[in-house]
């Protein structure tokens, strides 16, 4: 006696489901770009409106579209609207670059100073003020932008030798070496000249308080630059997170693609380090934070770590202009002290450290 086996087999239905779940996880980033680019545009506002002196969003409006040439208006003209642009193409360029940082040396707590980019940026402004007696952002900012760009360029040279090429361990190690040896360098320099502490210690501190529109056109080219680079690296930072081989048979080319990311990291972090100073722990911070919402996926990633990022440095600001009123504590400042818990809390969930 025959007996029939019924074999259960994928319906037509199936298939779909999947594209269904992967439709609405795109949905759900897509909603989540859009909110985030609300809070941007949020966070701006008031960044022109919120200061020493508060201004209603009415005549900020006025101001930048309708200017009478009032004290109002000069005051978001020439100081505040100055300063939040740079806010966002910093806090943008810091955040990307922080994720591709993440990703190329594949260390969840590595930051984009890591390769000696802003140390490199530090020693070519002390060098301007030692050397040239350059004291003002508008001429100290090529040297720090070069200094940032051949600090990454002797990190690449130095992770590259061997014969496996650059490795996220060789890079990391050349990195910290290297910036050891420019910090030296330029606490050597700072402590033989007074006009170079005190120029350097104004930098270092971390500020986005720029008032001369013609400094931020200079590196915005090169942010824009780096941002594309970067997002366009996003596909193969994909591949590269699987490892070097796995990479390598999806035929991507591991080198092009290593070199392309770091190219991206000098260009934003040299940019946005050469005109505000070093700002510390958004790249850092950043990165963490957009991961939770978008997974390992770089492709939405990138996009997130830049909005997040532009944000975190005007409300950083933001907070700085209110809590010293009529004076203000410095965007650098103000994210030391939000970004020294986070990272405390990022090593101990990680468990990289007992503490």
């Amino acid at each position: 006696m025959s007996r029939s086996v019924t074999v259960d087999r994928p319906g037509p239905d199936a298939r779909p489901a999947s594209g269904d779940r992967l439709r609405q996880r795109r949905a759900r980033r897509l909603t989540g770009l859009l909110v985030l680019l609300a809070v941007l545009v949020v966070s701006a506002v008031l960044s022109v409106a919120l200061g020493a002196k508060t201004i209603p969003v009415a005549e900020v409006w006025s101001a930048l579209f309708a200017p009478g040439g009032t004290e109002n208006d000069l005051i978001i003209r020439e100081l505040r609207f100055p300063r939040t642009v740079l806010g966002v193409l910093a806090g943008a360029s810091l955040g990307v670059a922080g994720a591709l940082m993440q990703g190329h040396t594949r260390n969840p707590i590595a930051d984009p100073g890591i390769l000696g980019i802003t140390q490199g940026a530090a020693v070519a402004v002390v060098l301007s003020v030692y050397t040239f007696g350059i004291t003002t952002l508008y001429g100290f900012i090529w040297f720090g932008f070069a200094g940032a760009l051949l600090g990454a360029l002797a990190v690449f040279a130095i992770g590259s030798m061997g014969r496996g090429g650059p490795t996220p361990v060789t890079l990391a190690l050349a990195g910290m070496a290297i910036s050891q040896l420019l910090q030296a360098i330029t606490s050597a320099l700072v402590l033989s000249d007074q006009q170079s502490l005190d120029t350097y210690r104004f930098w270092k501190v971390g500020s986005i308080a720029v008032t001369d529109t013609g400094v931020i056109l200079q590196v915005l080219p090169f942010l824009i630059a780096g941002l594309v680079l970067g997002l366009a690296n996003a596909s193969s930072l994909n591949a590269l997170s699987l490892g070097d081989d796995v990479a390598r048979s999806l035929g991507h080319r591991v080198a092009w693609a290593r070199r392309a990311g770091i190219a991206a990291i000098a260009v934003l972090v040299g940019g946005a380090t050469a005109v505000c100073g070093p700002i510390a722990f958004v790249g850092l911070i950043v990165p963490h934070v957009a991961r939770f919402f978008t997974g390992a996926d770089y492709r939405w990633l990138l996009p997130f770590a830049g909005l997040l990022g532009a944000s975190l440095v005007l409300v950083a600001d933001i907070a700085g202009r209110l809590v010293a009123r009529p004076g203000e504590v410095q965007v650098g400042v103000m994210l030391a002290v939000v970004g020294a818990p986070f990272f405390i809390a990022l090593v101990r969930r990680r468990k990289l450290v007992r503490l």
